[in-house]
């Protein structure tokens, strides 16, 4: 089942209520303001491309990916904000891999609450020794415009085939593949004066029904 018919009944949260970027999940699964699961993972070296200003360079390990399905809209302004919401997630990714908590990259594709939130994360994984690898497939995405600079996205995530790693060893965590390897996501983004589509709200709820089925 696509994860629209999820979101049509949060909109309303998201757009009104998640500015602190509340928790939908288990207490060990993402955390607030932050698009990493346990096992997320980033593309090839990227700019971006939405845009004129400058936009950090995110660049990680060939054993890390993420792949984006569907997330093509064919109208040049949806698909911007798509793509850094794209880069926002690699840049999660990107800041793992790095231990950087401060990461250039968060602090640019992120905002307010979500930032922290995404900030705690990242170092969650670095006091942990933890790094991650494999592969993340995003789909299903569900994108509502409130007004110009403003909307609302909801989008699924496969971590079937990603795992966190030893930071010391290389070596990957077993995976166990579980109704609660699918994740759903729900977002609030907003445009900033540069033009550039941050993240200032998401909601996790691991092992969805809508996004595992």
């Amino acid at each position: 089942m696509p994860v629209a018919v999820a979101f049509a009944t949060t909109a309303t949260l998201l757009l009104t209520a998640c500015g602190g970027g509340e928790e939908t999940s288990r207490p060990d699964d993402e955390i607030a303001g932050a698009d990493t699961g346990a096992s997320k993972s980033a593309a090839s070296p990227s700019t971006g491309s939405a845009g004129s200003v400058e936009r950090p360079k995110i660049s990680l390990p060939s054993d890390v990916k993420n792949v984006f399905e569907q997330w093509k809209t064919g109208d040049p302004s949806k698909d911007a904000l798509l793509e850094d919401v794209t880069q926002r997630i690699n840049a999660t990714d990107a800041a793992i891999v790095a231990e950087d908590s401060d990461s250039e990259a968060l602090r640019f594709y992120y905002k307010g609450e979500a930032l922290a939130g995404a900030a705690t994360w990242v170092q969650r994984y670095v006091d942990d020794g933890k790094s991650i690898t494999g592969t993340v497939r995003f789909y299903n995405p569900d994108l509502v415009m409130v007004d110009k600079d403003t909307a609302a996205l909801a989008y699924c995530a496969d971590e079937t085939k990603a795992s966190d790693k030893d930071r010391k060893t290389g070596k990957a965590d077993k995976i166990s593949v579980s109704r609660d390897s699918y994740v759903a996501y729900n977002t609030r983004v907003e445009k900033d004066e540069n033009g550039v589509w941050q993240t200032t709200s998401l909601l996790s709820d691991r092992g969805n029904a809508k996004c595992a089925s």
